[in-house]
């Protein structure tokens, strides 16, 4: 699904800016080149990229294989519910009204 320049142009509405320093805009500056894409196009990119994989590192949960076993146990062979549990059920029921 290609985008005409026009159409992205109209997407792009908010604005980010940030100072680096010249050695960093160089750096950047070359890697952009040698994907042959302009540095916004690539900056975008590289950023988006970054902060998905940032987002999705701090929303994943990963469990040791000792950590899976116990949690699929538990929802295998629930416990009974224990007397602080039963107590919250009941205020449950006295707060919720169907």
């Amino acid at each position: 699904m290609a985008m005409t320049a026009k159409t992205d142009r109209g997407l792009r509405e908010e604005r980010l800016g940030f100072r680096v320093d010249e050695p960093t805009k160089a750096l950047i500056e070359r890697a952009a080149q040698l994907e042959r894409r302009k540095l916004t196009d690539f900056c975008m990119t590289a950023l988006t990229d970054a902060a998905r994989r940032t987002i999705a590192e701090h929303e994943t949960l990963v469990l040791s294989e000792r950590d899976r076993a116990v949690f699929f146990d538990v929802l295998v062979n629930p416990p009974a519910p224990n007397e602080r549990l039963e107590r919250a059920f009941a205020e449950h029921k006295r707060r919720v009204v169907r």
